[in-house]
């Protein structure tokens, strides 16, 4: 909430000294009003940063390509671009605190050293993909420069929720002067666009597709009138839509419609409601009857970001192997209590424990669900990869966690996605909880590939 009260305090200064410029000047970039050496240094550090986090061969061409068009964004003299493909290259890390004091020592970021994550923002937002490495670079010089990730967080669901106002502020004379301007600039590509979004699309799409001038002026309020004048220009349209999918629905509602191989059963339930520009989809590992009876109950506490979704798979089978488990564990339980008696009435002598037969029955039947949910597992995965590929969740980064087969579905997916071309930039971070996989590292350097931030593995040996 402080953060929050903060931003909102330094947006109204914002959009006060926005209507006072009113159009007639031209916008110009949080990150250009720097001073030559804040400029200088706000790219060193972005480039020292890059080689930090995406060391590896395969990222070079987003390394050198981020760094090349963040030169451009903030107007530095193509003479420095050699300096900063060097530090993007893995040279001058050393530097990186240096780089951070002078940044900070800038007038303009006196009074909000956030505006720098603002900055960012706009930039990796410019194009409609919001790049999973990105968001992780953000975080990084989010955190270099001490400014909380909270911040982040409100600046991306600020952006959102001005969106969605400007549809609902818009007044008749301002429709009457958009429909001019669309018939003037010839937009009508883009209104049927818009029109093909009001069905199963968000607020956002149609927005994007309909209220061009609106976006700009909605998004000024928080990310900055020239940081919007990105996103609001004719290009503009099409960046939100990026962003959200071709719909706009993302994956709300998304059932698949026929059998695919041995699935039976795939579906994403939504947790939240409405939109994010990073998403969440947690996994269940297994159902049992009470309170773990669907596929949502573990997940009604976490806190991992704004739009979540639980994927529901082979609810069929997940039951079975819960109820086999928990007949397992009844077993074990009766078990050790009737040992433990057995301790207390013999005390000091000590036997070799001797399963039940009635538990050893158990056992055997927990192999056939056990066996049958690894495969679909697999499966699941396999085709989680490809949804994610094909974006239907948008152009955003998206988080996976999971326990017990729900991890071993994330794995699976990860393995999928790590053969493809186009993987990387996608998965932001990665939990997995009690996965059923390989422990060998050699299994788990392709997943790195895919992963831009960090893969966080609980296990038990």
């Amino acid at each position: 909430m402080a953060a929050e009260e903060k931003w909102k305090g330094w947006i109204s200064k914002e959009h006060k000294e926005a209507e006072q410029a009113g159009e007639k000047e031209p916008c110009v970039l949080l990150g250009q009003q720097l001073g030559e050496l804040g400029k200088f240094a706000y790219a060193a550090l972005c480039g020292v940063s890059l080689a930090l986090l995406f060391p590896e061969n395969e990222q070079s061409s987003f390394r050198t390509e981020f760094i090349e068009a963040f030169v451009k964004w903030l107007d530095l003299p193509d003479t420095v671009l050699p300096a900063m493909t060097a530090f993007a290259g893995g040279l001058g890390g050393e530097g990186t605190e240096t780089f951070t004091e002078i940044l900070l020592k800038d007038p303009i970021l006196e009074e909000n050293p956030a505006v720098i994550t603002q900055d960012l923002l706009s930039f990796s937002l410019r194009d409609g993909y919001y790049d999973a490495r990105a968001r992780v670079l953000i975080c990084h010089i989010s955190l270099l420069l001490r400014i909380p990730l909270e911040d982040l967080e409100v600046l991306e669901e600020s952006l959102l929720e001005s969106l969605k106002e400007q549809k609902e502020e818009e007044s008749e004379t301002a429709e009457v002067s958009r429909k001019k301007k669309e018939r003037r600039k010839k937009l009508k590509r883009y209104l049927l666009i818009g029109l093909a979004t009001v069905g199963g699309g968000t607020v956002i799409g149609l927005t994007g597709g309909l209220a061009a001038p609106l976006v700009a002026a909605g998004a000024a309020t928080i990310i900055g009138s020239a940081g919007a004048a990105a996103l609001g220009s004719t290009a503009g349209i099409a960046v939100m839509a990026s962003l959200f999918g071709a719909a706009g629905a993302g994956l709300t509602g998304y059932k698949m419609k026929k059998r695919v191989g041995a699935i039976e059963e795939f579906e994403f339930l939504p947790l939240t409601e409405g939109k994010q520009l990073h998403i969440t989809i947690a996994i269940t590992g297994w159902l049992c009857a009470g309170k773990y009876g669907s596929f949502t109950a573990p997940w009604s506490s976490m806190l991992q970001s704004s739009e979540q979704y639980c994927l529901a798979w082979e609810s069929k089978y997940l039951m079975e192997l819960g109820n086999a488990l928990d007949s397992l564990l009844n077993g074990f339980v009766n078990m050790m209590a009737q040992e433990a008696l057995k301790f207390t009435v013999l005390s000091g002598i000590v036997t070799a424990l001797t399963w039940p037969t009635s538990l050893l029955t158990v056992a055997s039947v927990i192999d056939n669900p056990w066996g049958v949910c690894l495969h679909r597992s697999a499966e699941v995965g396999k085709h989680l990869a490809h949804i994610l590929l094909s974006q239907q969740q948008g152009k955003r980064p998206v988080t996976l966690i999971g326990f017990s087969l729900g991890a071993r579905v994330i794995y699976f997916c990860l393995k999928e996605m790590a053969q493809e071309k186009e993987s990387q930039g996608i998965i932001e971070d990665v939990v997995l909880l009690g996965a059923p996989v390989e422990g060998e590292a050699k299994h788990w350097k392709a997943l790195t590939k895919v992963v831009s931030g960090r893969i966080i593995n609980g296990y038990c040996r």
